[in-house]
């Protein structure tokens, strides 16, 4: 949740009655042809280990890591400690003179790295406690049956082990034995933690042993520190593995549980078996069971043994208070696996974890039969204080997830199995190729998941502003160069948009999914490169891309397609039209266009991104048979359009007896009549909406003639404070999170132009300046007219009107941080007006849609209320 940003969004958004604007200046043309489509992209060709085509080569290696790990939980202590037994394979050409491993804990130390580059403001990834790290007690090197005391040294996350007889290529190997141990922080990092349940501790534990880091042909050691952005780079092999805890927990983990008779009771081994066999949902361990003495076997303290094979890592999880529920998993080879869900009783329920495994299965057998098959015995989803976090066949999603949230938070750590887990990338370099083209399966699973029950088509126009923020981050970088307000962006939601840009508009569903496939298949349990993929695409799919890859993931150019003119063939609709489209920012791609003529006639030309080949103005030939009423770019909304305004072309005049005089005051008909609007002195409304995915309440108060209040609640959080906003007059209060937010003198009188109830009645006084455009405008595909006032003090605003309800249905803004505000479903409320109770507006450049659930006007509010 990222809250950061939300004040000065509430401020200057219009999720009210009005907002007033700077006006825009008609953008100088930033598209040069020859930067886009560059012929020098790739920067080498193939070799004996990674194609030109993107395949592995001939010569591919890579080097294996197999752990046989033994570990105790100290529940009283909150404390791990153990032994894990590394086989290191060698398979690459070259001799090490050293290893390197990641000992992760040691960023819940004081002195980590990490903590040291944490804002004081916090965020996701910064400690709120501290650990000692990992407490390395030995580090023994055995090979040739020999074992020897082992010279090493931990800088912050890495510890190096220096060999005293190099380590030989071609598959020699060699082991480590390290004796450790750790305190299990609270919050770690939202990738692990412990949390307090009503009946005892649930413990989700990873980065819980000392691991390889990876030795490639592209960097040697990949050494970067774990800094809490930077996710996994970690070498493939078989993890067998005991936890040792008292006999009352129950424990999950990555992998398949070895010894089940010896952990579990008859009874809960029967309705597993159960479970197996069943395609629905079946209760394993259940509320009754959580503090019975019958429901373990009588033992002080019980070893759970689990083997995860061919797997990057594994994680597990503990709790006695964990309910239990698991079902069978179909996959399309014909094998069987187990998804399972465990929880806290007061998580249970339809409307919570009680549709958990539901999710599980249903994501993973999509996924299964969509891309490649899913390849783990067993998907453990578990809920705890981690917010969501995956792991090779078992991930923490947050307990505190219902409904929606709980299906997003399980799609996408489930889809996180095949990117990392299968085709395994470097997270700790490149975030977008396991986040990004994860989020991009998760929307493909959800369109189909139960008919598509929490599907939302996205409005990719309105979420233009989060993807291409003026402080915007490339794609292509590390995620802890990414600024924390962005990293959501850039390794989420722009590289899955820019692969549903190449599926929907550039290749299509057939080439790119062949292509897709392919990539998934040929690096499925290796290391692709960045390079890899791309070329992968381009052979797979039979275009070359390199346009595209340069621009979507290695810049931060924007897309502003535009309709400048229609002209018709010797001034005669009946002979054809002429149309005339600009590519207006430095991104070029594929143009849609919606044109509708007089006679009814509505047609949709599809032009490919190669016309802006020839540079930023295309003109096009369009059978019109009448004349051409408007011209719309991208009618669906399926790009990421900086400024959708010039998307629109009207070829038809506003009516000559139409003027702003009359639209105002058919405004004011339509919202009841300016006599009523005049007589209310207050309104008060609750709505309701989501900011970033998370719900919100919002109460908002007005009262003539200069005083407003808006308060923002998370309900979710324990109903947080989000934003709190006051204006008296002079005096404004604003406050996030309980923190005065400083507010300079332009944010002052944004906020104290946009808190008048019903401005358009100061419209007639001196010094207000009304421009009607004179083309009809097309807002959600009714006819509308085009009001720009200009305000005493030079703010702008401007406004659509209806054409046929009056109603004002639409306004545009250009301060930052502010959006364009859409308007609909207005309802009579008391003192006979009528108010808009769905307003779509922006949010930290992301849609939000309020509801209004209640309204009153003329309630007496006191002046009181307003600080």
């Amino acid at each position: 949740m990222k809250f950061h940003k939300v004040i000065i969004a509430f401020l200057l958004a219009a999720n009210s009655y009005t907002v007033y604007a700077q006006e825009a200046q008609q953008p100088q043309n930033k598209y040069d042809q020859h930067k886009v489509f560059s012929p020098l992209f790739y920067p080498k060709g193939g070799n004996e280990y990674r194609t030109a085509s993107g395949a592995p080569g001939v010569k591919y290696w890579q080097n294996r890591a197999d752990y046989k790990l033994d570990v105790t939980l100290d529940t009283a202590k909150h404390r791990v400690s153990g032994s894990a037994l590394i086989t290191y394979t060698n398979n690459s050409p070259d001799a090490l003179p050293f290893l390197w491993l990641q000992v992760d804990q040691n960023i819940y130390k004081e002195d980590s790295r990490a903590e040291a580059t944490s804002p004081v403001t916090g965020g996701r990834f910064t400690n709120k406690t501290y650990t000692n790290g990992d407490e390395i007690k030995s580090v023994t090197i055995i090979k040739n049956g020999k074992a020897e005391k082992a010279d090493y040294i931990i800088t912050d996350t890495r510890m190096q082990i220096r060999l005293k007889d190099t380590l030989k290529g071609s598959g020699n190997k060699l082991q480590l034995k390290i004796e450790y141990a750790f305190d299990v922080p609270e919050y770690g990092t939202d990738r692990m933690g412990r949390q307090q349940s009503k009946n005892g501790w649930i413990y989700e534990i990873a980065q819980w042993y000392p691991r390889m880091e990876v030795y490639d042909d592209v960097s040697g050691w990949n050494t970067i520190p774990y800094m809490g952005a930077g996710e996994f780079y970690l070498e493939y092999g078989n993890i067998d593995y005991t936890v040792t805890a008292p006999s009352n927990l129950l424990v999950a983990g990555s992998g398949e549980l070895l010894n089940p008779a010896e952990v579990l009771t008859p009874t809960a081994i029967r309705r597993l078996t159960t479970a197996k066999a069943s395609d629905k949902t079946v209760m394993i361990r259940d509320a009754a069971d959580i503090n019975s003495p019958a429901s373990h076997p009588a033992k002080a303290m019980l070893t759970w043994h689990f083997l995860c094979k061919n797997t990057r890592d594994v994680a597990w999880a503990a709790s006695k208070a964990f309910m239990w529920d698991a079902a069978r998993i179909n996959l399309p080879s014909g094998k069987k696996a187990l998804a399972q869900s465990v929880y806290p009783i007061e998580n249970e329920g339809p409307e919570s974890w009680g549709r958990s495994t539901e999710f599980v299965k249903g994501a993973l057998e999509l996924y299964s039969n969509e891309w490649y098959e899913y390849n783990y015995p067993v998907a453990t989803n578990v809920a705890g204080i981690v917010g969501g976090m995956e792991y090779p066949g078992i991930v923490f999603c947050s307990a505190k997830s219902v409904g929606s949230d709980l299906w997003e938070v399980t799609n996408h750590e489930f889809g996180h199995n095949w990117f990392p887990m299968i085709v395994g990338s470097n997270e700790r370099k490149y975030a977008w190729m396991d986040e990004g083209f994860n989020t991009f399966i998760n929307n493909v699973d959800t369109k189909v998941f139960n008919k598509g029950e929490f599907y939302e088509k996205s409005d990719e126009q309105k979420n233009a502003k989060a993807i291409f923020m003026d402080n915007a981050d490339a794609i292509m970088n590390i995620p802890d160069v990414i600024q924390a307000d962005y990293l959501g962006s850039a390794a989420y939601n722009k590289p899955a948009l820019g692969l549903t840009i190449l599926r929907d508009q550039i290749l299509g569903k057939d080439r790119f999914d062949y292509a897709f496939k392919t990539y998934i298949k040929r690096w499925a349990f290796k290391h692709p490169t960045p390079w890899d993929f791309f070329h992968t695409m381009d052979n797979a799919a039979g275009e070359d891309l390199s346009w595209f890859w340069n621009e979507w993931f290695f810049t931060t150019w924007k897309i502003d397609q535009a309709v400048r003119a229609i002209d018709y063939n010797e001034n005669d609709p009946m002979k054809g039209s002429l149309i005339t489209i600009e590519n207006v920012e430095e991104m070029a791609l594929p143009v849609t266009i919606e044109i509708k003529e007089e006679n009814g006639k509505t047609g949709n030309v599809k032009l490919p991104a190669e016309i802006w080949q020839r540079g930023p103005v295309w003109t096009f030939p369009y059978k019109s048979t009448s004349k051409v009423i408007t011209v719309t770019i991208d009618p669906d909304h399926v790009l990421p359009d900086i400024d959708p305004e010039n998307n629109f072309f009207s070829g038809l005049p506003v009516p000559a007896n139409v003027t702003p005089g009359s639209i105002i005051k058919a405004y004011f008909d339509a919202i009841g009549g300016i006599d009523k609007v005049r007589a209310i002195k207050d309104i008060t409304t609750i709505a309701t909406g989501k900011a970033e995915g998370t719900p919100v309440n919002i109460t908002t108060k007005y009262k003539s003639p200069d005083k407003y209040f808006q308060e923002v609640i998370a309900p979710s959080y324990k109903n947080l404070q989000v934003v709190h906003i006051a204006v008296n007059g002079d005096s404004i209060v604003a406050r996030q999170l309980g923190h005065d937010v400083p507010l300079d003198k332009a944010i002052k009188g944004q906020i104290k132009a946009r808190y008048a109830m019903f401005p358009e009645l100061d419209y007639t006084k001196p010094g207000y300046v009304l421009d009607l455009d004179p083309n009809t405008q097309v807002v959600n595909g009714e006819f509308a007219y085009l009001i720009t006032v200009t305000r005493p003090d030079g703010t702008k605003v401007k406004s659509y009107f209806d054409a046929k309800t009056g109603l004002k249905v639409k306004q545009t803004t250009v301060v930052q941080g502010a959006s364009v505000n859409e308007f609909s479903d207005y309802r009579a409320i008391n003192g006979g007006i009528k108010i808009p109770y769905k307003i779509n507006t922006g949010l930290l450049g992301e849609p939000v849609e309020f509801t209004i659930t209640n309204a009153v006007a003329n309630s007496g509010l006191m002046d009181g209320e307003f600080k």
